[in-house]
């Protein structure tokens, strides 16, 4: 690493430490010819993870827009913050572990709805309506026999 004030090749790592989400390195640095210090950090640059859409465009994966979907399922239940985020978490760590970068939007809709499931009948029948595409009362009834 190149000292930031005086161009010089040759820095010295005088002390390493791992931020507190463990997702980056923190080095404090000395250059030995103008004895400067300064600070860098080291992160695992990732890929983007892109969305196939039902109609075949492809979009990076938008956290928030999950956030946003999520929240409008669980309106007005008993989900609480916490676990509405846990979800996003959960299924953005899962999407990040598969072997591929590009990931069909019906996968995330069922990871997604697989969570609400077990959290709120309510919400995931409501996530479920729209992912699924209801468009007849029978399929909501389907729906709701298969969780009774």
């Amino acid at each position: 690493m190149f000292c930031l004030f005086c161009r010089n090749n040759d820095t010295e790592v005088i002390e390493t430490r791992l931020s507190e989400d463990g997702a980056s390195i923190r080095r404090r640095r000395q250059c030995p010819k103008c004895e400067k210090r300064f600070t860098t950090y080291e992160k695992v640059e990732e890929l983007p993870i892109l969305v196939i859409k039902r109609d075949g465009r492809r979009e990076r994966f938008d956290r928030e827009k999950l956030r946003r979907g999520i929240l409008t399922s669980t309106e007005k239940t008993t989900v609480t913050a916490d676990q509405i985020e846990r979800t996003v978490s959960e299924v953005e760590a899962e999407l990040k572990e598969q072997d591929s970068t590009e990931v069909e939007s019906k996968v995330i809709g069922s990871l997604v709805a697989k969570r609400l499931k077990k959290l709120d009948k309510i919400a995931y029948i409501r996530f479920a309506s729209v992912f699924r595409r209801f468009v007849e009362v029978e399929d909501f009834e389907k729906e709701v026999k298969k969780l009774l």
